[in-house]
């Protein structure tokens, strides 16, 4: 039975970032059959806005070589929003080629990670986004930004407050239409995932994004709703990391996301079984059981 807590929203988006942002740091590759039946699972438990792959360089990120072949592939189920990370014109003009309608873009909030990740400057980074934002913008899409390291980098530290909303901020101001702030390395707590979302002029147009290196996923998640966000990003089962960041783990488990907001009464249109047998079906394809501790239990009867 839900136990509702005051200060909550009644529903919440889930941003489901498996197949890009989960499957993106597997060392074998997958292959785009199985990430095509995966998304079209995610769709069929519920899931209104699947982020589908990215157009980055095969170079860079190997696993997302077949971008273009998945989106060939893939079954759009009506309702359901398939956007794609793209990291520069280069992408956007394959996004457009295959007539994707929404994209993301990926920013740093710290020196060191955008000069690891994107080859450029924290002030230069800008140089890149902002012709892709507004090319993308004048051919009618949707436009999502993520900024990572938002709370601490593990080549400088803590990351200052009023740098992650300037870099923020300026993004927004650039015309997308939603912030994701990242906690690339899961350092984050609740305290600070508040006073860094207050920081901000518009709550409501931003998403977080948590890993759970420190097990404090879903306690920042829970700070966050409270804070006025009500779009979260989860991976279902649990997978992912990031390939520039050693530290950075799994994200949220999509599962366990799922389970403390259904406990709270917060709809998220999501059918949890059909959830955890897609995330029991991948475990046993990439060969290792889901890190998701609900994905655990349940699975187990």
């Amino acid at each position: 039975m839900p136990h509702p807590m005051d200060g909550l929203p009644k529903q919440v988006t889930v941003y489901e970032v498996g197949p890009r942002d989960g499957l993106q740091n597997e060392a074998a590759v997958v292959p785009v059959e199985v990430k095509a039946e995966f998304i079209d699972r995610l769709a069929d438990a519920g899931h209104r806005v699947i982020e589908a792959t990215s157009f980055v360089h095969p170079k860079w990120v190997p696993q997302l070589a077949d971008a273009d072949e998945l989106l060939a592939r893939l079954h759009r189920r009506p309702g359901v929003r398939y956007p794609v990370l793209v990291p520069n014109e280069r992408g956007l003009d394959r996004a457009l080629d295959r007539g994707v309608d929404e994209i993301a873009v990926f920013a740093s909030a710290t020196e060191t990670f955008a000069a690891k990740n994107l080859n450029r400057s924290l002030e230069s980074q800008f140089e890149m986004f902002e012709p892709v934002v507004a090319r993308a913008l004048d051919n009618g899409m949707r436009v999502r930004a993520y900024v990572s390291m938002c709370f601490g980098d593990p080549w400088e530290g803590p990351t200052p407050i009023a740098q992650v909303v300037r870099v923020g901020e300026r993004l927004l101001g650039l015309g997308c239409y939603e912030l994701s702030l990242g906690d690339t390395t899961g350092v984050g707590t609740p305290g600070h995932v508040t006073a860094l979302i207050k920081a901000f002029r518009s709550p409501e147009r931003l998403a977080v994004h948590f890993h759970d290196t420190y097990g404090q996923a879903l306690g920042n998640t829970l700070a966050a709703l409270r804070a006025g966000v009500t779009t979260v990003d989860a991976s279902t089962g649990g997978i992912g990391g990031c390939p520039y960041a050693e530290s950075a783990t799994g994200n949220l488990a999509t599962e366990d996301l799922v389970w403390m907001l259904r406990g709270l009464g917060i709809d998220t249109g999501l059918d949890l079984g059909k959830l955890v047998a897609t995330s029991t079906w991948l475990a046993g394809l990439l060969g290792r059981p889901s890190p998701s501790r609900v994905v655990q239990a349940l699975a187990k009867g």
